[in-house]
């Protein structure tokens, strides 16, 4: 109680107040929005395969896939205080635990070295732009994702590896089911921005689904996104931008 008189005699908005929050209290913007008399919202989204996509030889699962929403009350936002963590993505069995991870901007990603050999994790695409260098089982490395964006993150040694990192300024965040289905609750009502990142999908496309959203109360679904997922590229060229060697694993 003490918490929401302050909130009001200074005249800020709960829902500028949420925006500084990190994702580990949540909870607490959640029950002020509540107290305030907002309206909650369910808000739901999907990737789906496309009609014409192939049925009865399909290869590959509908990709991971990231639904955000960006409140457009206040034009500026804070960046949010760095979470308490930690955040973690680790190479172990030559892959990236997990494959995706979502961040609040201004946060420190561990990279810990779990495999008995050495790896050389890199990001040029996009989002934060690093080169972490070769090095050993036991050893890690921490990059801070001080920019909003997406960032593509790879293995140098082994063409196999691959992560993303999506280092965000809202709270307000959902990653897709295996199905494709993507759901944010609690959401106070009001006008947002929404955003949808899709792995293989082009930028363009992406850019051209962000639209703008008003919440009222209940459920509300913002859209849906078709996808061929046995179409979409795969594969990566090295930090230097050539073929990997043609040994996979000289590591």
């Amino acid at each position: 109680m003490e918490h929401k008189r302050l909130c009001l005699c200074r005249g800020v908005s709960v829902l500028r107040i949420r925006l500084v929050l990190a994702p580990s209290v949540i909870a607490l913007a959640v029950c002020t929005a509540a107290a305030s008399g907002l309206a909650q919202v369910s808000v739901t989204a999907s990737v789906i395969r496309q009609p014409n996509a192939k049925t009865k030889h399909e290869t590959h699962p509908l990709p991971p896939a990231v639904l955000w929403l960006v409140p457009l009350q206040h034009q500026t936002m804070a960046t949010p205080e760095p979470a308490h963590g930690p955040y973690v993505l680790r190479q172990k069995n030559r892959t990236f635990e997990p494959h995706v991870l979502v961040v609040p901007v201004g946060t420190p990603v561990s990279f810990p070295n779990s495999d008995p050999f050495f790896h050389n994790v890199f990001s040029l695409y996009n989002g934060k732009r690093f080169d972490l260098g070769l090095y050993e089982k036991g050893a890690s490395r921490q990059v801070v994702f001080s920019r909003e964006g997406v960032s593509y993150i790879f293995c140098n040694i082994h063409p196999e590896m691959s992560a993303v990192v999506i280092a965000l300024r809202t709270p307000w965040w959902a990653r897709a089911d295996e199905s494709g289905a993507l759901a944010i609750n609690n959401v106070p009502a009001g006008d947002y921005e929404a955003h949808l990142w899709v792995e293989g999908v082009d930028p363009h496309q992406l850019d051209a689904w962000t639209h703008r959203v008003h919440l009222t109360s209940g459920s509300q679904n913002v859209g849906s996104l078709a996808v061929d997922p046995d179409t979409l590229p795969r594969g990566h060229a090295n930090k230097f931008g050539q073929p990997y060697h043609s040994d996979p694993h000289p590591y």
